[in-house]
Order: C-alpha cells, then sequence, then structure tokens
C-alpha cells in the first residue's frame, strides 16, 4: 500500500445516520411483528396453549412444573368425556388454571361412599368407577353426593387427597372448559401425546 492509498482511506467518509432509512426499518420491523400476532394468537386462543403443572393434585399423573400444550380445538367437536383430563379456568376465580380428571358427566348423579365412587347415569344405570389411576397413598375415603346439572362435570384430582375440586367448590360449567393436555413435553423423560389418558 503506498502513500496515495492511505490518503485516499483516509478521506472516506463514515456513513452518516439516515432517519428516512432508520424509520423505514422500524416499519419493517412492526409488520413483521403485527404479521407474527395475527398468526400466533389464534393458535394461543383457539387451537393450542402451553400450560405449566402447579401443586400436587394429580399426582401420579401429572407433577409440578411439567410443560404441557393444551389442545383447545377438540371439545369444540366434540363432547368431554369421562376419565379426560382437562385444564380449565377456577369458577371461583377465572383468571387460575386448574387442571382434574371428569368423574361425573351431565345429568348422572355421583355417590362416593368411603372413597368408592358410584355413577348414576341419566338412564338409571349404576356403575361403580375403576380408579386405577388414583395410587393407594392419594386415596380420600370420605363421602359425597350430588346431581349433576346439564351442561355441568364433577371433577376431581388423582391425588384425591391433596387436590381442590368439585368436591369442595362444586360442579364444573362446560364454558369454565379450556381443553385437554395434548402433549407433554417436558422433563424430556415424560414426553408423551394425550398425557394421563383414560378410556372407561
Amino acid at each position: 500500500m503506498d502513500i496515495a492509498d492511505i490518503k485516499n482511506q483516509s478521506n472516506q467518509q463514515t456513513p452518516s445516520f439516515n432517519p428516512k432509512n432508520f424509520w423505514k426499518e422500524i416499519r419493517e420491523w412492526i409488520k413483521v411483528i403485527i404479521i407474527a400476532l395475527i398468526i400466533a394468537l389464534p393458535v394461543r386462543y383457539f387451537i393450542a396453549e402451553p400450560f405449566i403443572v402447579s401443586g400436587a393434585s394429580m399426582d401420579p399423573t401429572f407433577s409440578t412444573n411439567q410443560f404441557l400444550i393444551v389442545d383447545r380445538l377438540s371439545y369444540r367437536f366434540s363432547e368431554p368425556k369421562r376419565g379426560d383430563v382437562i385444564v380449565f379456568e377456577y369458577p371461583n376465580n377465572p383468571s387460575i388454571y386448574y387442571i382434574k380428571r371428569i368423574v361425573g358427566l351431565p345429568n348422572e348423579s355421583i355417590d362416593i361412599q368411603d372413597g368408592t365412587v358410584t355413577i348414576t347415569k341419566a338412564n338409571g344405570e349404576k356403575k361403580k368407577l375403576d380408579q386405577s389411576y388414583v395410587a393407594p397413598i392419594h386415596a380420600w375415603l370420605g363421602s359425597y353426593h350430588a346431581p349433576i346439572g346439564d351442561r355441568e362435570y364433577f371433577v376431581m384430582g388423582d391425588n384425591r387427597a391433596e387436590s381442590s375440586d368439585s368436591r369442595i367448590w362444586g360442579l364444573l360449567d362446560k364454558k369454565f372448559i379450556i381443553g385437554r393436555p395434548f402433549i407433554r413435553i417436558f422433563p424430556l423423560s415424560t414426553l408423551s401425546f394425550w398425557p394421563g389418558e383414560y378410556k372407561e
């Protein structure tokens, strides 16, 4: 490099700030963010929603800090079933989400005697509930009776001894149901689809 090259380089000016380009770039970023929100928000509120388990009410099926994706779509086309694990807004404070299992369906009645759950269906048929998902240490030996109205569900946690559920705060109106866990992502050792699924 000779002296002329050095002189030419020293005379090169640093690019100056251009307000027009700056605001053009800002507008492009705003467009990208708006488009992302337009795509993400409908997914978040109508299709799938992340949920982190907190508390021991569903032990051993679900544990604190497990990360779930909740399917918000299925119940728009089908009715919740007995045995489904659901995520819903707590009726007494809809800003709080609960996770429980459906035990009683609309227009049935439920009887619990010494922890044994008997369902009387709408047609009068009685059915003793299989509670194989409840660990013996989480059993509840109390008694309870309730008729279930139209569009109402009776829900309980799998950890019956430590769950705040329909035995305490009453029946769950369908309008509070958000959906059911579709996939358990974290921790990876518990990765599964339709976690907690049970068919009667």
